[in-house]
């Protein structure tokens, strides 16, 4: 099964394998972190990190 993840310009990456996602999810997940806004990735309110540290977010989540 593959999944796309759309960049700002536009141009998809495609995502190949279940490393390729768990990349990406980190990447993102991340982001919030390395911007200075919290210091662990499930405190940022709007991410699905949160789900992904077994706890219940904003938004449901199909972990991956």
């Amino acid at each position: 099964k593959n999944r796309q993840f759309w960049q700002q310009n536009n141009k998809p990456i495609e995502l190949w394998s279940s490393k390729v996602i768990s990349q990406k999810l980190d990447y993102i997940h991340n982001n919030p972190v390395e911007a200075g806004f919290v210091e662990e990735a499930h405190h940022w309110k709007y991410s699905s990190a949160i789900n992904y540290a077994g706890e219940v977010g904003q938004v449901p989540v199909e972990i991956l």
